[in-house]
Parts: C-alpha cells; sequence; structure tokens
C-alpha cells in the first residue's frame, strides 16, 4: 500500500556516562522517524480526518515498529513514547491525527508488552528543526525514572506539506536517577496532611 513515504530514519543513541559518572549499565534510545505527505495539504480545512487515518496509520505503525524492535529487541524496551510533527502548510490536527488512534499506537504498545499510554508531543515546525520525543515506563506511569525524552532531527523534514511521524523506545531510565517515584510522592504528602501540626483545631 502506498502510504506516502518518502524516508524512514533510524536513529540509536547509548548513553555510557552521565554526569562524570558511569552508568550501570549502557542505556539505549532508538527513534524511526518516518517522513510521509500529507495527506490532507491543499485541500482547505478538511472536516472529515478519518478516512485518511484509517489508511494510513495502521501500516505506518506496523511498518515502523518492525524497524524499531530490529534495532532495540521487545524484550528489552523498558520505556516508549511518539511524536508527530505537520510542516507549516499543515494543521497541528493532521499531526495529531495519525498518531491518536489506537491502530496506530496498539501495534506498538502490544508489540513491547506495554500497558501505559504512549506520551506524546504533537507540533508543527520547520525541515531541520529539533525534535523531542518524550517517554515514560511502558507499565509503570509514576516511575520518575524513566521520564525521558529523545531528541532528534531530520535535515529536510518535514516539507511544507509532510508530517514527521515518530516513534521512540528505551532499555532503561536515566543513568543516575536520584528523586522518588510519583506514587512516593503521594504518600509523603497524604502523611503530610494528617500530621497532628497540620490539622485544624
Amino acid at each position: 500500500m502506498d502510504i506516502g513515504v518518502r524516508k524512514i530514519a533510524t536513529f540509536v543513541e547509548e548513553t555510557i556516562i552521565e554526569g562524570g559518572k558511569a552508568a550501570p549499565r549502557p542505556i539505549t534510545m532508538t527513534v524511526v522517524a518516518a517522513v510521509v505527505k500529507n495527506p490532507w495539504a491543499g485541500q482547505g480545512f478538511v472536516e472529515n480526518l478519518r478516512p485518511e487515518i484509517m489508511r494510513i496509520a495502521r501500516p505506518l505503525g506496523l511498518e515502523m515498529t518492525r524497524r524499531l524492535i530490529a534495532v532495540l529487541p521487545r524484550e528489552r524496551v523498558e520505556a516508549y513514547g511518539k511524536a508527530a510533527i505537520v510542516g507549516v502548510n499543515g494543521e497541528i490536527e493532521h499531526a495529531s491525527a495519525l498518531i491518536h488512534t489506537l491502530r496506530f499506537g496498539n501495534t506498538f504498545r502490544e508489540a513491547v508488552s506495554g500497558t501505559a499510554f504512549l506520551s506524546f508531543t504533537n507540533t508543527r515546525t520547520a525541515p531541520g528543526a529539533l525534535i523531542s520525543l518524550p517517554m515514560i515506563h511502558k507499565s509503570e506511569t509514576g516511575k520518575r525514572s524513566h521520564f525521558i525524552t529523545a531528541t532528534f532531527q531530520i535535515a529536510d523534514a518535514p516539507g511544507p506539506d509532510e508530517i514527521v511521524v515518530a516513534i521512540g523506545a528505551s532499555d532503561g531510565g536515566r543513568a543516575h536517577p536520584r528523586i522518588a517515584d510519583r506514587f512516593e510522592d503521594m504518600k509523603e504528602m497524604e502523611a503530610e496532611l494528617t500530621a497532628p501540626e497540620l490539622v485544624s483545631i
């Protein structure tokens, strides 16, 4: 099926030292980004985006997922996320349309046995801009060690009538996490609210 892919780029980053200290183990982040023709470009305001979502989202998700797990095996994935960036002639809604559908996201989530939502960015920019792809732990949403971001750029994308669609994964969190998880904060705050010195009389 021709879904308008111009190029696919894969980025791999391995963190060995962070903050001047060796990581307990190297941490690998991988991003697969597809540059696709914006199917709504040049049509003015399109009310119903669904036909093109149905045509593009699932095959795009399948191919990108296949490529990502070929680089970072599914059993190693701990954190994940996604991003979509539309060119200057498009709406941010066009970028959102291709990634905010279960036909795209579930392909990736199920392949790596994830249960959490895929954190995301959707924005508009010019070719060559630095793109951020946020990630969270694939099943423990409060695990702050895995609040991480991959960054990448494609020199000639997105063109004005293109969309960059990306998925990312990591086999670990930050190299030296030193802040509490969200759920620990919640317990501490609950204890603080019930401490005798804070109780109103």
